[in-house]
């Protein structure tokens, strides 16, 4: 069947100078300057036919671009001159796509799309019979924002902090399903077409910025070769991370995805390190065999996160490597949250073993927000409780080893067993206290027993007069005589962090103060 190639490079060119207006001609040549096919915006000059084009702009620079494509298979270069900005990409080692575009365009927005045109260009050159090629052009900026707010979801409310990471990241798969590309393309932001199987491993090492997290990544790309199998323990050592990569173009190596899953969790010693699939090349979604929707089932069934990348693009490449960044970091911070929080349990059971019955009391304006309370009420390890009051106004939780927990309002609280009370005030965007806080502070402490413990939060802005907003709690010297310590704390927007620190020295408190004479 013939095949009509002008009408295929006709639609798809059009379409392309549609989407991007900064482009004003695009031309597929041979290396000697004879046009193939190419089309010119219709607002431009009618009377500059394409072979003008050809001969006004990519003639004068043919030579230069032989001498620059001529020791390898794919290339791309750009020129500028005085009106406009020219990028050439090789289709393969006889055919060019050359672009021109006007002379204030951002060559570097379109040139994602421009590789995916020149593969379409190739494709169409070489096609034979009736195969279904899709012209559409696709929107990468699209998926893009799917990811970045995938990323502005899960990440902005757990990283406060920003801090230095450092993970060895292993990338494995079977063979070209373009491992070692994605790596090039990350560290490098380039790829190459000529492809070379790695042989048993090959090491990058990389730094990059984010969420404000400086992340420095070992990235291990190890061989699929069945021969290098009994040696792919040692090189999992101290692994912390992984992207599992198949080829949406090729289902075996989509059905290899369970197997590499299963011996990564065999072969490495730290269970349940972030995990990644990839499911690269969606450059050729009109090959495509393994569907998103596929994919994802996959990963869901797995329990691990799905992303469709490009090597040759670029796409979502970017967004895949902080996407394991992201994974790693959550993980580490879990970790450091387990160990602190087991601190303050074992906090928790020294202090019930001096004192046999504890009771904790927490006071708050709105008890939806009662910080100090939620964190004990989650620590996994204290125990089994019962609700005995479960209220808008009033919360008592005993639990079986001796610790009780209530929450009150300020408009009303009982404090006649209480250890230790914790009374948070927002003073956030305020220039003075709310006269009526000092009054519930005074409650407080004449309602508390004598040696016992108050512990003051007070949540600020960090362009507020902290100590000047503190001093103007004042306690009357009689209320002192109960012997009852009041201690203020500065409650910051890192409170989520520093609560089990605040939680540790009420303990602290408690006890000492048990202990006064």
């Amino acid at each position: 069947m013939l095949v009509n190639r002008q009408k295929l490079f006709k639609e798809i060119l059009n379409n392309f100078l549609e989407r991007f207006f900064e482009i004003e001609a695009i031309i597929i040549s041979d290396l000697e300057g004879f046009v193939i096919a190419g089309e010119k915006r219709k607002d431009i000059d009618s009377n500059i036919e394409i072979i003008s084009v050809l001969t006004t702009f990519i003639n004068p620079v043919l030579e230069r671009i032989r001498n620059e494509f001529s020791f390898k298979k794919f290339g791309t270069a750009s020129f500028d001159t005085d009106e406009h900005r020219l990028l050439f990409i090789t289709i393969d080692e006889e055919r060019i796509l050359s672009l021109i575009f006007n002379s204030m365009a951002s060559v570097e927005k379109v040139a994602p799309y421009t590789y995916f045109l020149a593969e379409k260009a190739a494709q169409i050159l070489n096609m034979q019979g009736d195969e279904l090629i899709q012209l559409d052009i696709p929107d990468f900026d699209s998926e893009a924002d799917r990811h970045e707010k995938l990323k502005e979801s899960i990440c902005q409310s757990e990283l406060d902090e920003c801090a230095n990471y450092a993970f060895k990241f292993v990338i494995v798969g079977s063979h070209e399903v373009g491992k070692t590309s994605l790596i090039r393309q990350f560290v490098e932001r380039k790829f190459s077409h000529d492809y070379r199987a790695t042989i048993g491993l090959n090491i990058f090492a990389h730094n990059f910025d984010f969420q404000g997290n400086e992340i420095h990544v070992q990235l291990w790309d190890i061989g699929a070769q069945q021969y290098f199998k009994r040696f792919r323990k040692i090189y999992y050592n101290g692994a912390e991370a992984a992207f599992i990569v198949f080829d949406i173009t090729n289902r075996e190596s989509f059905e290899k995805i369970k197997e590499w899953h299963g011996e990564i969790n065999q072969l490495i010693d730290e269970k349940n390190i972030p995990i990644v699939i990839v499911g690269n090349k969606v450059d050729l979604s009109e090959q495509r065999v393994i569907s998103t929707a596929e994919g994802e089932d996959l990963a869901k069934l797995l329990s691990e996160t799905y992303i469709e990348t490009s090597a040759l693009s670029g796409e979502n490449v970017i967004d895949a490597f902080e996407l394991i960044a992201y994974h790693y970091i959550i993980k580490t911070k879990k970790k450091e949250k387990d160990v602190i929080r087991e601190d303050l349990v074992e906090a928790i059971l020294s202090t019930l073993k001096e004192l046999v019955i504890l009771e904790l009391t927490f006071i708050s304006e709105n008890m939806s927000w009662d910080p100090g309370f939620q964190t004990i009420i989650n620590l996994e390890n204290l125990g089994d409780y019962s609700k005995l009051k479960d209220s808008n106004k009033e919360k008592l939780y005993p639990y079986k080893n001796g610790l009780i927990l209530s929450s009150f309002a300020y408009d009303d609280f009982n404090l006649s067993n209480s250890d230790g009370v914790f009374c948070m005030f927002d003073a956030r965007d305020r220039e003075n206290i709310d006269p009526k806080w000092k009054d519930i502070l005074i409650d407080i402490v004449r309602k508390v027993r004598k040696k016992r413990a108050v512990i003051v939060g007070i949540r600020v802005s960090d362009d507020k007069n902290w100590s000047r907003l503190m001093e103007e709690f004042v306690i009357d010297k009689d209320l002192e005589e109960k012997v009852v310590s009041v201690l203020f704390l500065k409650i910051g927007p890192d409170y989520r962090e520093k609560i089990y620190e605040h939680l540790k020295l009420m303990l602290d408190v408690i006890v000492t103060t048990r202990k006064l004479k």
